[in-house]
């Protein structure tokens, strides 16, 4: 009886220290892998995912259907050395012989994804996984392995296609990016991290992201114009598809927001419709024709919306033009400080708003173009032309850094008469004061800068007033009161060695 009760005590220690451990190992992060394996006896319970909309499939149907018309694409590419410093000891010959001879080109080798646009073998990736590569390799969901040629790029997008000699592969349908709503569910599917054809699911979190993500390639004509989701997307990702519940292509994974390199919650994709546009052209002509109207823009600010009467921030504010004081846009009669509200019948809320409105035209379309200016809508027709490599199109200028110092006046702002010599350097044909100060809590403060910030004109109120003196610019401010607006035309410049930046419109609210 004793030795019978003295087991039962063991065993029962030994299942509660086992219990305990597995709690503990959870606790510690310990049992992060583990393997899954089912035993013999009763079937497990079904545990159902999210609820699927009307007419869509499930996560293990959509993952089964598409899967074949993804692809991992393998590239190559040469890397030379730069010069013979070296950080280690030579290993092998090779490393031995490159000390007495000009360092040999090394391989280098990179992953990412893509999907089959067409059952001929054309297949849609990123610009950044094939760019510079030597050698590209498709392999299929089946194992099948093929050579791959690039057909065209396109860095102002991130898209690439690429062509394998094969037929009748499977294909993905192509959906409609602009019909998805934020909150809506979507798959990610593709190779990261060498994980070959890994479905990941997420919902939409954002759209019309762009210049704050700030990707590291960004160029003059990069659009930035992507769908962000929280589906896990990671290195090897790029090039994939983001699927809708229906099982359609909606956006091109390219791109993620993180800290350490991999998934931290903020993936983003290319809308499908712009990719398609894009691989179209490279299609039947190897190269995108970009149209452009030939403007710069940045966002617009609630001084913006009020000096023009709207209820709610909206639109782009024009801030200049290319090539400087000529374009398009500039001939069709639209001026700086415009806010431009539509393009094409669109609605323009934000800089990649315009650009995709833009970029689902042609070169030489005419297109419609709605702005406030001061209140009154005007409307002006646009002929876009292609880009030229020179120019910059809907990017945000940077400004210089605010000065903390303190400010007196209605705005927040100090002046005092411009030095002969900046005149002279700025060619301001005697207009100008000089920014000496700026208020930390003024309605100037970082949209005004000390130093490097002349006030040349005063638009709004109406008319305009040119401003010589520093008198011109204190009868202005003398006939406002709090609550009213004021636009100012500024020309800055670089007080290191007089270069000229640029003239920008700056509206304000006298007293907020």
């Amino acid at each position: 009886m004793t030795a019978h009760y003295s087991r039962f005590r063991f065993a029962t220690a030994a299942a509660v220290c086992f219990a305990g451990g597995v709690l503990f190992a959870s606790g510690m992060d310990w049992t992060k892998i583990s393997w899954a394996q089912s035993t013999s006896g009763n079937r497990p319970t079904v545990v159902r995912g999210p609820a699927s909309p009307e007419g869509t499939s499930t996560f293990a149907d959509i993952a089964e259907r598409v899967t074949p018309g993804v692809v991992a694409v393998n590239t190559t590419r040469s890397v030379r050395p730069r010069g013979n410093v070296r950080a280690r000891p030579p290993q092998g010959m090779e490393d031995f012989l490159e000390q007495f001879g000009a360092p040999q080109p090394r391989q280098q080798r990179g992953e990412g994804s893509g999907f089959i646009m067409t059952s001929d073998g054309y297949i849609v990736t990123n610009n950044h996984v094939v760019a510079d590569a030597d050698q590209v390799s498709i392999t299929l969901s089946d194992g099948r392995v093929f050579r791959a040629r690039v057909i065209g790029t396109d860095s102002t997008t991130d898209v690439a296609v690429v062509k394998i000699d094969a037929r009748g592969l499977p294909t993905l349908t192509i959906g409609d990016d602009e019909l998805t709503r934020i909150g809506e569910w979507v798959l990610a599917v593709g190779n990261p991290l060498g994980l070959d054809f890994t479905v990941t699911a997420g919902i939409i979190s954002a759209k019309g992201r762009g210049a704050e993500i700030n990707l590291p390639s960004s160029g003059s004509f990069t659009v930035s114009d992507f769908i962000q989701t929280d589906a896990a997307i990671n290195p090897g990702n790029s090039g994939g598809p983001l699927i809708n519940m229906r099982g359609e292509v909606i956006g091109l994974n390219s791109a993620i927001a993180s800290q350490t390199g991999f998934y931290s919650g903020y993936g983003f994709a290319i809308p499908i419709t712009l990719v398609k546009n894009v691989t179209d052209a490279l299609i039947k002509e190897g190269r995108v024709r970009l149209p452009v109207m030939g403007v710069s823009v940045t966002r617009a600010e609630p001084e913006d919306a009020g000096i023009n009467g709207l209820g709610r921030v909206t639109g782009v504010k024009v801030a200049g033009f290319n090539p400087a004081d000529a374009g398009p846009a500039k001939a069709a009669g639209i001026e700086v400080g415009d806010l431009i509200i539509t393009v094409d019948g669109k609605p323009v809320d934000r800089v990649s708003s315009l650009q995709r409105a833009v970029r689902q035209r042609r070169v030489d379309d005419v297109i419609p173009v709605e702005v406030m200016r001061f209140g009154t809508k005007k409307t002006f027709k646009v002929r876009l032309v292609e880009a030229e490599a020179a120019a910059r199109v809907a990017a945000n200028p940077q400004s210089p850094a605010a000065t903390s110092n303190p400010a007196s006046g209605k705005l927040g702002l100090s002046v005092e008469p411009l030095p002969a010599a900046i005149a002279t350097q700025l060619r301001t044909n005697g207009r100008g004061v000089r920014v000496s100060d700026v208020s930390e809590d003024g309605p100037a403060r970082d949209k005004i800068f000390a130093g490097s910030d002349v006030v040349l004109a005063v638009l709004y109120p109406t008319p305009r007033r040119d401003i010589r003196t520093v008198k011109d610019l204190q009868d202005v401010l003398a006939g406002l009161k709090d609550g009213d607006y004021v636009s100012l035309l500024v020309q800055a410049f670089d007080p290191r060695d007089g270069r000229t930046i640029g003239e920008r419109v700056v509206n304000l609210r006298v007293g907020s």
